[in-house]
């Protein structure tokens, strides 16, 4: 439905106009920033791309994204696989197991809700202190992966829960019908059906993760090689993108990794959107 269509299908109702307007309105502007974001990074972006931004070791002349790179996807993976089974678990409780008014459910919503609201500085000074000092991981990939993995465990588990919600109530009782006991039926019956939007879920998380800086910077680093293992310490692409700028002579190296990072989101958001739909024809 187009605008004009749509005044003349509320034109009797002023109020009905006015939020129809409003809409429109508010959708043009979040398009606009959008398209003109992109169309910035981009053309400051791309002329100063080159392959020796993608050279295996980092050196001052080069400043590699390379080994940013594979930290970014390293932390993506441990913190994923942290927090994706909590979050998940801790939605089948609340969701299918815990009793409806239990005043502990209520607190761990409010907690979720209460977390997910909390500047990510906070979490890195959590974690500088927590993972980095008292637990004696030093800045590591491993410090940060934990440190990331509690900023989107509340996300994870919402989303995941409101997912687990939206699967009707008969898939349930068809499933007991059919004899299948609780555990069965949630795993066979009411996790596959919620998958599309937990994924959505752990999309999210993940955008925040490469997107994330305050945190990662006092927990997992810096550093600009290629990491040994979990204990090494490194810096994402955001981290990356950061150093560059805030150091002043390698902006154009800089805006060249925010290209990056922006294709590398998009593609991310792509893909999990393209497996969404197949795992709902699927269902």
């Amino acid at each position: 439905m187009n605008l004009s269509k749509a005044l003349y299908r509320y034109g009797r109702d002023p109020l009905s106009v006015a939020l129809l307007v409003c809409v429109w309105v508010a959708a043009a502007v979040t398009f606009l920033s959008l398209a003109f974001l992109l169309c910035y990074i981009l053309w400051q972006g791309l002329p100063n791309i080159n392959l020796r931004l993608f050279e295996l070791k980092y050196t001052t002349e080069n400043v590699s994204m390379l080994p940013a790179m594979l930290d970014t996807l390293i932390m993506v993976v441990l913190a994923l696989l942290l927090a994706t089974p909590l979050g998940i678990g801790a939605a089948i409780y609340l969701v299918e197991y815990a009793k409806r008014g239990n005043k502990v459910v209520g607190m761990v919503r409010v907690t979720a809700d209460t977390l997910a609201g909390i500047p990510s500085i906070v979490y890195g000074l959590f974690g500088m202190l927590f993972f980095v000092t008292y637990l004696h991981m030093g800045y590591s990939l491993l410090a940060g992966s934990c440190t990331v993995a509690i900023m989107i465990l509340p996300l994870i588990m919402r989303t995941a829960e409101e997912a687990l919600k939206a699967v009707p109530d008969s898939y349930r009782e068809g499933s007991y019908g059919l004899g299948a006991g609780k555990l069965r039926t949630v795993f066979a019956v009411v996790l596959p059906s919620a998958i599309p939007g937990i994924l959505a879920g752990v999309i999210l998380g993940i955008g925040r993760i490469v997107g994330e800086t305050a945190a990662l910077i006092y927990t997992s680093g810096t550093v600009a090689a290629l990491p040994e293992n979990v204990m090494s310490s490194g810096r994402t692409l955001a981290v990356h993108m950061y150093v560059l700028a805030s150091e002043g002579l390698y902006m154009k190296q800089a805006y060249a990794t925010a290209v990056v990072l922006v294709l590398l989101v998009i593609g991310i958001n792509a893909v999990s959107a393209r497996l969404a739909r197949k795992l709902m024809k699927g269902n």
